[in-house]
């Protein structure tokens, strides 16, 4: 079997008329750059975001024709909005009937017995996501601070005190909830098109990292990104969820910016170290939030200190308090201090987050008063008893 090129792609999608139906997407340049790994390709389509549910039946066909191409295992496409598309899709008279599409459900009902966020209207250009109540950003504004590790005993911990926890990964280049969460294989899909998310702890998980292999480079610019995050969070299956917690790549990029303007963050956590250089780095992120009108619902201090495991005596290698007082210079809520510890690297390593494989521990119960915290600056109903988490 030879392998599918981005020439062979680019010529099979000559076949999808635009909006204009006088020419194709790629004539049109409505097309992005194209990755292909593994039998399979990612591309997204550029339309206007107001024109997004009307031209569903196009992204489709783009789809449909490129998975029908031999040497091709399945197709990742999506549609993007840029403001500079409108000029090659040109407005059309508005349906008496608009689509339904996955992302246009309505969700605000509340089921009997579950606690849930307070389901507030979409800000303008932010489309929901069918049966989750909240979406949580967990931000840091460099990497090496122990972001990913926070979010997920954050899930862990969220999930403890009695809610329905999903975890999407963001970070397209550095996936780590696989190694995390201690979960291999593939995911399922649904028809071709939605994906089943991956499952451990309780949590539902979605990462790149079940879909690309570990040792392929990622190599992909904004237009990729935003497609591959968008479809990560719209197009999986995560059923009835309370909270969905997003660990996002470190720094204010692409993916950053894609998730903060265009999905309804019920707010962020900023994790940062002690000391001075981490803090200016979780200012840039927390300021970036603020900017685009995510609420700040917090920032946590991670590796605070260091309790020798001999001795018993504290340690604090990266200095103390720095975030707690960065915190009430700038007016959000302290959420709380994570020691370093041996146990938070060895469980991170293995796949058994503390909060999952010790729950009775001191430090799973610093993490489940963190999700406490979080929860009640969502705006988080009283929650049902914690369910048993069952470690594998």
């Amino acid at each position: 079997m030879t392998d599918v090129t981005k020439e062979q792609v680019l010529e099979t999608l000559k076949t999808v008329r635009g909006p204009d139906l006088e020419r194709d997407i790629v004539e049109l340049g409505m097309v992005s750059d194209i990755f292909i790994s593994d039998g399979k390709v990612y591309f997204s389509i550029t339309v206007p975001a107001e024109r997004a549910k009307e031209l569903e039946p196009m992204r489709l066909a783009a789809e449909r024709v490129i998975k029908e191409m031999p040497g091709v295992k399945g197709a990742l496409v999506t549609l993007t909005a840029d403001k500079r598309a409108a000029a090659a899709a040109p407005a059309a008279r508005p349906a008496s009937n608009p689509p339904h599409g996955h992302a246009g459900h309505d969700h605000a009902h509340d089921h009997a017995g579950h606690a849930h966020a307070p389901q507030q209207a979409p800000r303008a250009g932010k489309i929901g996501v069918p049966g989750i109540g909240a979406i949580i950003a967990v931000a840091s504004g460099k990497g090496g601070v122990g972001k990913s590790t926070t979010a997920v005993n954050l899930a862990l911990g969220l999930l403890a005190n009695g809610l329905r926890v999903g975890i999407l990964d963001a970070d397209i280049y550095g996936p780590s909830m696989p190694r995390l969460l201690k979960i291999s294989g593939r995911p399922t899909q649904i028809d071709g098109r939605i994906i089943n998310p991956m499952e451990n702890y309780g949590l539902k998980v979605m990462s790149m990292g079940f879909l690309v292999d570990e040792e392929t480079a990622m190599i992909w610019r904004g237009p990729m990104v935003q497609s591959a995050l968008l479809q990560m969070l719209r197009e999986v299956a995560w059923g009835e969820l309370d909270v969905l917690v997003v660990d996002m790549p470190p720094g204010t990029g692409d993916a950053q910016l894609t998730m903060a303007q265009q999905v309804p963050l019920a707010g962020a956590v900023i994790v940062s170290t002690p000391q001075d250089l981490a803090l200016i780095d979780a200012r840039k992120g927390l300021n970036m939030f603020r900017k685009v009108e995510v609420p700040v619902l917090g920032i946590v201090e991670n590796m605070s200190y260091f309790i020798a495991p001999d001795t018993g005596t504290r340690y604090d290698i990266f200095g103390h308090g720095g975030a707690r007082k960065e915190a009430e210079r700038i007016g959000v809520p302290f959420l709380g201090e994570v020691p370093l510890t041996m146990n938070i690297r060895e469980t991170s390593d293995a796949g058994t987050p503390l909060v999952a494989s010790e729950p009775n521990g001191i430090v799973a119960g610093i993490y489940r008063g963190i999700a406490a915290k979080v929860w009640e600056q969502v705006g988080g109903q009283p929650q049902r008893p914690a369910p048993t988490i069952v470690f594998e």
